[in-house]
């Protein structure tokens, strides 16, 4: 019977194969041999090792383990390949070195079944690096048959939501992760060596704040009040900043309860930073930094490849002012126009629209046209900096023109890869961007931010001249891996249920 295709089999089938398997582990059971009271097994080797150092371990004994990925069963000897946690190697088990009692129970392992393996590492007559096995063991035993190995497991709903099968049948997609953990291992690097300092922060608040995003609501039953999931960790970071912490970050979960595309999970991590007596022009500094030092780092070069494009990571990237943006992009010179009503019908007249919730001013006309006009069209790495006061409330206003804001965001390739202020210190300032806050939330529009007393005591008490910037990790991590969808780079992405 044949168990190749656990996608296609039909019903009868795929319960026939699952019988069998349970069957086997029964017999296993009764016959002393259960694999699952095994608690450990002593590995020395990868199978990467051992391919790239064959000439030191050529003749050596090493003590193996992994996953039986393929068989080709014989009367005396057998080859088996296993793949553990960096690639595969074959196994070579001749049954006058294990052993006749094992060797049998051997031939009725099945492929998934996990297994620990000490032999001689040595080369086939077809010079495969393969392992001779001395002594097998059952760690493990599958009861679920894997998909068909030739063509793995590629429907996409199901990788996601078996991600566990997703890393057995596709072992690049480990390769995502890995590059994810050293990216963050690179970020926290560089800014311990910067001298900031990581903390931690509410997931829980009763206030939800810097972002404008929705949140999830939650209730605390010994409280008996409702909480809010973290939209961003900005507000309290800055508090630790107004405390005398001059560098500050967070590496986290944020959680936002909107839309779902390739390029939104509703929960995601960021790092957010902060340092005293700094300004967005140190924050570009610091994300051009990071990022493509990591893809020196990781990759060595500054070239990668994403969404079908060549981006270039050198350092020196480009700086654009949003209102030279929809310029250069959008044919609309906004410097030219002081008129608000002028600057509305300028929108208008190249196809943009203004959201309805929101007051119809140079500022909101200026941001509409870069957001449905411009940004698509930015591929290379491109800073947009001076956006709008009235998308910026959290931001210092500029003061060669008070309707701007010393605020910039990073693309690559048509996607938002970092957030970063001159952050606002003046309280005073900062309750009246609040209270227009909760007067766009009284019109319907519940991504406004609330207002935050808590906050703004700590302001009163004096904030030093800051700047802070949030790093979108997922995103980068799509760029440094060349993923197309936000769920590449997740290990567990939101799914809905399957229905019963």
């Amino acid at each position: 019977m044949s168990e190749n295709n656990n996608n296609n089999a039909p019903v009868q089938e795929l319960s026939e194969i699952l019988q069998v398997r349970r069957d086997k582990l029964s017999a296993m059971k009764e016959s002393g041999n259960d694999p699952f009271v095994k608690t450990k097994y002593n590995v020395d080797a990868h199978s990467m090792q051992i391919k790239g150092d064959f000439e030191g371990y050529e003749g050596k004994e090493v003590s193996v383990a992994g996953r039986i990925m393929a068989r080709r069963i014989m009367g005396k000897a057998s080859f088996v390949t296993i793949r553990d946690g960096e690639g595969d190697i074959q196994l070579y088990v001749r049954r006058d070195d294990v052993g006749e009692d094992t060797y049998a129970a051997f031939k009725k392992w099945d492929i998934g079944d996990i297994v620990g393996v000490k032999g001689i590492v040595f080369k086939t007559q077809t010079e495969e690096i393969s392992v001779h096995a001395n002594h097998i063991e059952i760690l493990a035993k599958s009861l679920l048959p894997l998909p068909e190995k030739f063509h793995g497991l590629t429907n996409n709903d199901l990788r996601f939501r078996q991600r566990y099968v997703d890393l057995i049948m596709n072992p690049n997609v480990k390769r995502n992760f890995k590059i994810r953990s050293q990216f963050i291992k690179f970020m926290r690097k560089y800014l311990d060596d910067m001298d900031y300092t990581e903390v931690e922060t509410p997931v829980l608040n009763t206030i939800v704040g810097g972002a404008a995003a929705r949140p999830f609501v939650t209730h605390h039953n010994t409280l008996n009040i409702p909480m809010y999931m973290r939209i961003a960790t900005e507000l309290p970071l800055k508090r630790l900043i107004v405390g005398g912490m001059e560098r500050v970050y967070e590496i986290g979960r944020i959680f936002r309860n909107e839309g779902m595309d390739p390029k939104h999970n509703p929960e995601f991590t960021t790092v957010e930073l902060y340092q005293s007596y700094a300004d967005f022009h140190d924050m570009m500094d610091i994300a051009e930094g990071i990022i493509s030092g990591a893809a020196k780092e990781i990759h060595g070069t500054y070239e990668v490849e994403w969404l079908g494009e060549k981006i270039d990571l050198t350092p020196g990237w480009r700086r654009l002012t949003m209102v030279d943006a929809v310029k250069e992009y959008a044919g609309i010179d906004f410097g030219a126009i002081t008129d608000d009503a002028e600057a509305v019908k300028a929108a208008e007249s190249i196809g943009v629209e203004l959201a309805d919730t929101a007051d119809k001013t140079w500022g909101n006309a200026l941001y509409a046209c870069f957001d449905q006009k411009v940004e698509e069209k930015l591929i290379q790495p491109t800073f947009i900096t001076m956006y709008p006061v009235e998308v910026s409330p959290l931001t210092k206003a500029s003061p060669a023109d008070p309707r701007l804001t010393e605020r910039f965001e990073l693309f690559i390739c048509h996607s938002e890869l970092a957030n970063a202020y001159s952050e606002l210190n003046d309280p005073i300032v900062q309750r009246e961007r609040f209270e227009k806050q909760l007067e766009l939330r009284e019109r319907g529009d519940d991504e406004a931010e609330m207002l935050d007393e808590d906050f703004l005591t700590a302001m009163e008490y004096g904030m030093p001249p800051t700047g802070g910037m949030g790093i979108g990790i997922d995103r980068v991590v799509m760029l440094l891996t060349n993923s197309d969808s936000i769920r590449e780079v997740i290990a567990f992405p939101t799914m809905k249920p399957l229905s019963e």
